[in-house]
């Protein structure tokens, strides 16, 4: 069986990220350092030759894809759309917990949004579609959907995503070892840039 290989490229950073505010459904734009960030992609991404590419159909997640320079070869996937959080949308962890103590996103899901199964459900669709695809695919998304995908990938429940942290504008590679799921990189920085 070959190799399958899944590039997971987490956007940019955006206003929300920087501040550690849940961000799901609200649609907002890159900063200028989540430009920056997600140029710094095109060099390392044009090493591979994708046969598939999908992106998130928020601006975040487009824009970093754009910038990467893989815009042209993207479909739009609403499957790779960040968690729904809900009544929850634009607080930090913090603020939730002070209302709800011990609430963790991946155990328990948002009121009004989505739960942990939902979002599997989701991600399952995706990685269904990257293994029939015939060589590597990039997948251009958010970091709650891609800790669930990587936990998906690993064929553990959707919980298990608390355990893989994820910065912006990271790339991570899951692969398979004689067709065992298993990660080849996870969470890597970018070089910085240049100047």
């Amino acid at each position: 069986m070959p190799t399958c290989e899944v590039y997971l490229i987490r956007h940019g950073e955006t206003e929300w990220s920087r501040t550690g505010q849940h961000t799901g459904t609200t649609d907002l734009p890159l900063t200028p350092r989540g430009e920056d960030d997600a140029r710094l992609l095109s060099p390392v991404l044009a090493r591979h030759g994708y046969v598939l590419v999908l992106t998130s159909p928020l601006q975040r997640a487009r824009r970093t894809c754009e910038l990467a320079g893989l815009g042209a070869q993207a479909s739009v996937d609403a499957d790779l759309m960040e968690w729904n959080y809900g009544e929850y949308e634009g607080l930090t962890t913090e603020q939730i917990q002070a209302v709800r103590p011990g609430w963790m996103l991946f155990r328990d899901g948002c009121p009004g949004g989505e739960s942990p199964e939902q979002i599997a459900a989701r991600v399952d669709r995706v990685i269904a579609k990257v293994k029939a695809a015939a060589g590597p695919a990039a997948l251009f998304a958010h970091g709650h959907v891609f800790r669930v995908f990587a936990a998906r990938w690993l064929a553990l429940a959707p919980a298990a995503g608390a355990h893989f942290l994820l910065e912006t504008a990271t790339l991570s590679v899951l692969s398979t070892d004689h067709a065992i799921p298993a990660i080849k990189r996870w969470n890597v920085p970018l070089p910085p840039a240049t100047s």
